[in-house]
């Protein structure tokens, strides 16, 4: 049994942040249906680097394990029919569509909650529900440069550098997956179902919440220096470094010990904490120049034993090939019946008595129509009547790979 057994969830989103919060949903045991269009969510048409996959991208099998699929024309009378009858049962709504969508077309939530009382409604949004920028594009480069993240890192005068990850994306699924776990708890508790928002604005702002309560409550301007150092608001050095044959992360070295391991004496008679703010660039130039001198597995070993915090700058194969994430299991393996055998990210939680798993993998379009159907009720005859129409598709599987 895992924990979320017996709920069911409706995904209406499409792209990334929306279906990764309704995956994680899946993969704690919710019975998630995608609902999604005829022609398949946008994410199938959208390759990430080029990896097309054979009847499924990588994209879209990366973010819609564990989940079911209803392909429905929820433009036809007919497919909102089918859509509020699923309502009826279901425990969680969620759709990221553009501001009116919804509305237009009549998944909105007084809608639907007036059909099923105890749902957990969650509408996911780029700046909000309402106000001056709500019809601005939500995409996850254009919040990262709005947020002022980038803006903490790297050269003054520079092009800031945008996070190597959909970090935007990523976080807002955290946020609306913590989200519908809290409001069914509340629901648990009270039998109240709820309208949950949750937008990509304000998640990556509370992200920082170090970052920009010193600013707000400390009053510490954001300002960066001339080396491109990987945080303004922590003390030099703190970044990363070139060695004689690759790189190395350092944070925040007691000064005079490194000094003393690099052989660069001016850092001696330094204090850390006055000299790492004030003499910033100086010490990040200083460093630079000593740690040239070795290669990175010298240097980390003499850093190391001198207590000071550094590491590795790994790729992904060197990531997928590290020691710890094979002990803790961090990638999973499962076959797929068109993509063959996959390998991905898991879970990052861990439950001695309900483990996350993967039931199935990312289904094809409307794979799993006709049994959604069924079991909300519709007879075999309506069913047909729904596929022979267009309201509905289907993409059955393909035979077996002899």
């Amino acid at each position: 049994m895992s924990i979320l057994d017996g709920y069911r969830v409706l995904d209406c989103s499409i792209a990334m942040a929306g279906p990764f919060a309704a995956q994680r949903l899946g993969d704690l045991g919710a019975d998630v249906v995608k609902v999604e269009p005829v022609t398949g969510e946008w994410q199938r048409h959208a390759a990430a680097g080029g990896a097309k996959g054979h009847a499924i991208n990588v994209s879209f099998l990366s973010l819609n394990r564990n989940k079911r699929s209803l392909a429905v024309d929820l433009k036809a009378a007919e497919g909102k029919r089918v859509l509020r009858r699923l309502v009826e049962t279901a425990d969680v709504f969620l759709q990221n569509y553009r501001p009116g969508v919804a509305e237009r077309l009549g998944v909105d939530y007084p809608t639907l909650s007036a059909i099923n009382p105890r749902l957990v409604y969650v509408s996911m949004s780029g700046y909000g529900e309402d106000g001056p920028h709500r019809n601005l594009p939500g995409q996850d480069l254009l919040l990262q440069a709005k947020s002022g993240a980038m803006l903490s890192t790297g050269r003054h005068g520079e092009p800031p550098q945008p996070a190597g990850q959909y970090l935007v994306d990523a976080v807002t699924a955290s946020t609306a997956f913590e989200a519908v776990l809290a409001a069914l708890l509340h629901r648990e508790r009270t039998g109240e179902g709820q309208l949950v928002t949750v937008n990509m604005l304000d998640a990556i702002t509370t992200l920082q919440m170090q970052e920009l309560s010193v600013f707000t409550a400390g009053n510490v301007p954001q300002r960066r220096g001339s080396e491109p150092h990987a945080h303004v608001y922590i003390r030099a050095p703190y970044g990363t470094f070139k060695t004689a044959d690759g790189f190395l992360a350092l944070a925040m070295p007691d000064l005079p010990t490194l000094g003393r391991v690099i052989g660069e004496d001016t850092f001696l008679a330094m204090d850390s904490e006055v000299h790492g703010w004030t003499h910033r660039d100086e010490i990040f130039r200083l460093t630079a120049e000593r740690l040239l001198r070795r290669t990175t597995d010298e240097w980390l070993a003499e850093l190391t034993a001198a207590g000071i915090w550094c590491g590795p700058v790994y790729d992904y194969e060197q990531l997928v090939n590290d020691p710890q994430i094979r002990h803790n299991g961090t990638f999973v393996e499962y076959d797929h019946p068109t993509e063959g055998r996959v390998k991905t990210p898991g879970f990052p939680y861990g439950f001695e008595k309900t483990p996350a798993k993967v039931e199935r993998g990312a289904p094809l379009v409307g794979e799993h129509s006709r049994e959604v159907l069924a079991e909300a009720g519709f007879g075999a005859d309506e069913i047909d009547g729904l596929l022979a129409s267009g309201v509905v598709a289907e993409t059955p599987l393909p035979d077996p790979v002899p």
